[in-house]
């Protein structure tokens, strides 16, 4: 905490003078820096705000959570652009909860006032496998039927709660239709091709295979809601901590920083109402593909080249892996490629690049390549294979999307020589392929990516030439 600071006292509603509470009407799950700087901001600056708090439950750990309670879930928003910060107080999150705290989350999601459920709980955490269908042979979610299929529609005190978020969201829908609390949209905040299908392929089949009338319930009583979000979002670190105590005086344990930069999109019904986001700059469509696509492509996919060529050519951020003339050229080859394959009106993409790059080069935002490596398996599903596979389909070499596929298996290889831990989902599966002789681990690597890839051995061939290349630092 700051030493200027006699001054600084505790972040409240009572002592940020904040006003009563928003009743709970939207409940998210993945209480993250993300969600607080992207859906917490636009239901803040929504016309109707006071009408819509939001109960937030957290991940994997309760960290968060415990933070945020004792500060009534306000929070300082740093927006941190090239030439200063500026400050706001965010009083949309009205209460924070653990995620394992299941028998809260059903209470919530049951009530006939909530009207919304929003998802960040990341790629990986919605157990699909490569064809976008739930994976029943992941052992957290066969698990998870096995419990679903006992404890569905059980009030007993001994009740046992799901692992995994499909599998918690599943028994707090159940309790909402044991409630008659009436239908309800669910909205993937994640970056997902698809996320509205993602979402309902994670939880429909997963009701149906523990109980075959909830399933049905789900199906035509819940809306899936499909999202493009963007907004860059770093780890917030002990000098933004300190920064908000000497800039409010006030002793915030859980501020966000991120980039002024926003964009939302939406496409889907909200059968019990949902805020007026419009009024905060979101944008309702009635197709989002390319929206989506612009987004996973352009955005992410160069976060994702610069997060394994920007680490192995020495980089620690995406302003210095950009500032790279490699890297740079490597990511200008890609959008030319993702720019071909998608629309050519309504999506602004000049315009786009090129925010990107300023974005991109603040270097005020430290936003670390090793946090953006996380997950690559499921990340380049979306990122890299679709723009390889379209440009192969044209007759065209796709040599963006190859070398970005390649960049990720040299930094495999490269984490595997030194013993490093692998952040991934698959890291069981990608350590498997990693051990097995001479370049029959790009094969094997590329089929956890797309099993149509890894048949074809000049794609395969040129990715291990690629993956060899000294011009990656590998």
């Amino acid at each position: 905490m700051s030493t200027q600071s006699t001054s600084v006292q505790p972040l409240t509603r009572a002592t940020a003078k904040a006003g009563p509470a928003a009743p709970v009407r939207i409940v998210h799950l993945g209480l993250g820096a993300f969600h607080r700087a992207h859906q917490a901001w636009y239901t803040q600056h929504a016309g109707d705000a006071a009408e819509w708090g939001i109960a937030a439950f957290t991940g994997r750990r309760p960290d968060a959570a415990l933070t945020l309670a004792a500060q009534d879930g306000l929070y300082t928003l740093i927006e941190r652009a090239g030439d200063g910060d500026s400050f706001e107080l965010v009083t949309s999150i009205v209460e924070a909860h653990d995620g394992a705290d299941v028998a809260t989350l059903a209470r919530l999601v049951a009530s006939p006032g909530t009207a919304v459920v929003t998802l960040t709980i990341t790629e990986a955490a919605y157990n699909l496998d490569a064809a976008g269908r739930l994976d029943t042979a992941n052992p957290a979610v066969a698990a998870d039927i096995d419990l679903l299929a006992a404890a569905l529609g059980n009030d007993d005190g001994g009740l046992r709660w799901a692992v995994t978020a499909a599998g918690r969201l599943v028994q707090a829908l159940d309790a909402r239709r044991r409630a008659g609390g009436g239908p309800i949209a669910v909205v993937s905040c994640d970056n997902l091709a698809h996320n509205g299908a993602a979402a309902r392929a994670a939880i429909v089949p997963l009701a149906a295979a523990a109980d075959a009338g909830l399933g049905a319930w789900i199906d035509a009583n819940v809306s899936f809601v499909g999202t493009s979000v963007d907004r860059i979002t770093p780890r917030t670190t002990d000098a933004e901590i300190q920064l908000v105590a000497a800039a409010t005086d006030f002793g915030d344990a859980a501020p966000v920083v991120t980039e002024p930069f926003r964009d939302w999109v939406l496409s889907g019904d909200f059968p019990a109402g949902r805020p007026d986001w419009e009024s905060a700059g979101a944008v309702f469509v009635d197709d989002i593909e390319a929206f989506e696509n612009r987004k996973l492509w352009l955005l992410n996919g160069a976060h994702s080249l610069m997060a394994y060529a920007g680490q192995l050519r020495g980089h620690g951020t995406v302003a210095q892996a950009l500032a790279d003339p490699v890297c740079a050229a490597m990511i200008e080859e890609f959008w030319d490629e993702a720019e071909r394959n998608l629309p050519a009106t309504g999506l602004g993409i000049p315009a786009y690049r090129a925010a990107l790059l300023s974005r991109f080069g603040n270097g005020r935002i430290a936003h670390h390549l090793a946090q953006i490596a996380m997950d690559g398996s499921s990340k380049l599903r979306m990122r890299a294979v679709p723009v390889l596979a379209a440009e192969l389909a044209a007759g065209r070499s796709g040599a963006g999307a190859l070398r970005m596929i390649a960049s990720w298996i040299a930094f495999l290889r490269r984490a595997n020589r030194a013993g490093d831990a692998i952040a991934d989902a698959a890291a069981a599966d990608l350590a498997a392929a990693l051990a097995l002789p001479g370049n029959d681990d790009v094969r094997a690597l590329v089929g956890i990516l797309d099993a149509d890839l890894a048949a074809n051995g000049a794609v395969v061939d040129g990715i291990a030439r690629a993956a060899a290349d000294g011009a990656l630092g590998a």
